[in-house]
């Protein structure tokens, strides 16, 4: 029997987790980790409730539909979901794609845009039930990195152009980013310098607590700090523009209005965009934080307590909410040991909203933007973008690409055709995967792709040829085309071909009959076929259902290449000296 991985009641190595939907998160809770979960969450509300009113900003709604948000998306987190460290809220990846969307259909700050919001949150909501419902998880691995990376890169650009005016103290441009851009550089000379300074000591407060420790509350600090400061130099009346007090308590429950209904065909790509992202972003972060090490982690499970959390945000009057990476390391790192530490950080809100109402009043929204700024630059992944053009080859014009869309198009539309770019590149892999010639590597009967450094031992008359990917009706032409070729430019007679199979997990019928039409003509051209290492169970049982098994032969199946040459060329050689020898004495 495995051992207790945590030590202290957790599930053992290699238990899935328990089948049940409520509070699974909280399975083998234990009293003595009450006192870690309360400071851990003392800790996350004091860094993440600044940014969940920045967040409500970005997304174009008051400040409190971000603290609003964060009640939601930890409530209904904590019922449903099962990873013990998440921590779900408004999210400044996900609220400028929603707000691209909204602008277009009403005023931000409006109630119809409101409105629109919740509907929003609605349909995101639903579509991540639905997927975990059924345990589609595997969805959010279409998604690639360098896309990923480079839309996020966009969505940073958005982010810190859209905060510029308030921390420059200037009217806010609407349009493209770009024409954004020109016209704030337009206005530059018209700054307010009291709001620039504000905004530029909250990012750097923000940026320099950062680098001293995550569990440092630089935000908080930074606002605290830029509230005092106009109270004490009465910046108001030099101009700089504060937020307005926060309504007391919590709105109550409502459905969306019949009207609302005409809106879903126009809000349904963006919600479709946002659900994607959510469902990205939560399985990096449930794979980056497992609750139990070497306990195999219910991602359906968890983008089902997001989907939740974003219906409740919806009922309450908010906005869709997110998994966070940031929030959840330092849950992770303050000692947090369940979802008890993101229910502390709702407290912490709700004691804001109910009896500290008031004290918004103060902060300044430079200060805000300052802090948006630096979220921005935070989710712009330049050491990934590094690591991405020195490692992977072609794949940072996929970067380019996707980041570039985002930038010079509407936003909501930009991430959906990434997204589409992320698909048809993984298309486009399969349909044109790379197809080896293998060779002897010397003294030994192992057999690998060559390179200028090793170009290791050929034997003449024989091909080994490696597919690396499974045969598809997408596929299955392009590789039986590029074996043809690697026969037709052999520098001796091809006597044998041996197609390793290694990389061959599938086999679909189209690609079976394509093969068995390529070993029909080779074998008519005086070209044995054999197969070696086809080892994926499903690869086996298909080309055995689709008579592929047959069409090569039960001896002409090998465990390695070494074998197959060593059986079969050793025979081809024998036999084609006894035909030469019998046409000799003829």
């Amino acid at each position: 029997m495995a051992s207790d991985v945590s030590g202290d009641g957790g599930p053992k190595l290699g238990e899935a987790s328990r089948p049940r939907w409520l509070f699974a998160s909280f399975r083998g809770y234990q009293p003595s980790w009450l006192a870690a979960d309360v400071i851990a969450g003392l800790m996350l509300g004091a860094i993440s409730i600044p940014e969940q009113l920045a967040t409500a900003r970005l997304a174009g709604l008051d400040p409190q539909a971000g603290l609003y948000a964060l009640v939601a998306g930890s409530l209904g987190f904590a019922i449903f979901g099962a990873n013990r460290f998440v921590s779900v809220g408004a999210d400044s990846t996900i609220a400028p794609i929603f707000a691209g969307a909204l602008a277009t259909l009403a005023a931000a700050g409006s109630q119809h845009y409101a409105e629109h919001a919740t509907m929003v949150a609605f349909l995101v909501g639903a579509m991540l039930v639905t997927v975990g419902v059924v345990g589609a998880g595997w969805i959010a691995d279409l998604l690639s990195i360098p896309v990923t990376v480079g839309f996020l890169a966009g969505i940073s650009a958005h982010i810190i152009v859209g905060q510029l005016p308030s921390i420059l103290g200037i009217a806010g441009p609407t349009g493209y980013l770009l024409s954004r851009i020109a016209i704030i550089a337009r206005h530059l000379p018209n700054a307010n310098l009291y709001a620039l300074a504000i905004g530029a000591a909250v990012l750097a407060i923000t940026a320099g607590a950062e680098r001293i420790g995550p569990r440092v509350p630089g935000a908080l600090i930074a606002i605290v700090a830029a509230a005092i400061a106009v109270v004490a130099l009465d910046l108001k009346a030099r101009g700089v523009a504060v937020l307005d007090p926060l309504p007391h308590g919590l709105p109550g429950l409502t459905l969306p209005q019949a009207g609302e209904l005409g809106f879903i065909g126009r809000l349904l790509p963006a919600a479709l965009v946002v659900a994607a992202v959510c469902m990205m972003q939560t399985t990096a972060v449930v794979r980056s934080f497992p609750s139990d090490p070497g306990v195999r982690e219910d991602v359906s499970r968890d983008f089902a307590g997001v989907g939740a959390g974003c219906i409740l945000a919806g009922l309450i009057g908010a906005f869709a909410v997110d998994a966070s990476p940031p929030c959840t390391a330092i849950v992770k790192e303050s000692g947090g040991r369940s979802q008890l530490a993101t229910l502390t950080q709702v407290a912490m809100a709700l004691a804001l909203v109910f009896f500290a109402a008031g004290l918004t009043a103060y902060v300044p929204k430079a200060a805000l933007g300052g802090l948006l700024v630096y979220i921005g630059m935070r989710i712009f992944k330049l050491g990934d973008m590094i690591k991405i053009a020195r490692r992977g080859g072609y794949e940072i014009i996929m970067v380019a690409l996707s980041a570039g869309l985002v930038i010079l198009m509407p936003i909501e539309t930009g991430m959906l055709l990434a997204i589409v770019l992320s698909l048809v590149h993984s298309l486009y892999m399969v349909a044109r995967p790379r197809c080896s010639q293998l060779s002897r590597v010397p003294g030994t009967t192992i057999w690998w792709p060559p390179s200028p450094e090793q170009p290791g031992e050929r034997v003449p008359g024989v091909v080994v040829f490696a597919p690396a990917a499974p045969i598809y009706f997408t596929n299955a032409e392009f590789i039986c085309e590029r074996l043809k070729a690697e026969v037709a430019a052999a520098q001796d007679p091809v006597r044998l071909v041996v197609i390793e199979a290694i990389g061959v997990i599938d086999i679909d019928y189209t690609g079976s009959q394509v093969l068995q039409e390529t070993i029909a003509q080779l074998r008519g051209a005086a070209i044995d076929v054999a197969f070696c290492r086809m080892e994926a169970p499903r690869a086996q049982a298909a080309a055995k259902q689709t008579r592929l098994f047959d069409a090569v032969g039960a001896d002409h199946m090998f465990r390695s290449a070494e074998e197959a040459v060593h059986n079969l060329a050793n025979h081809l050689e024998a036999a084609h000296r006894s035909s030469s020898h019998g046409q000799g004495t003829n």
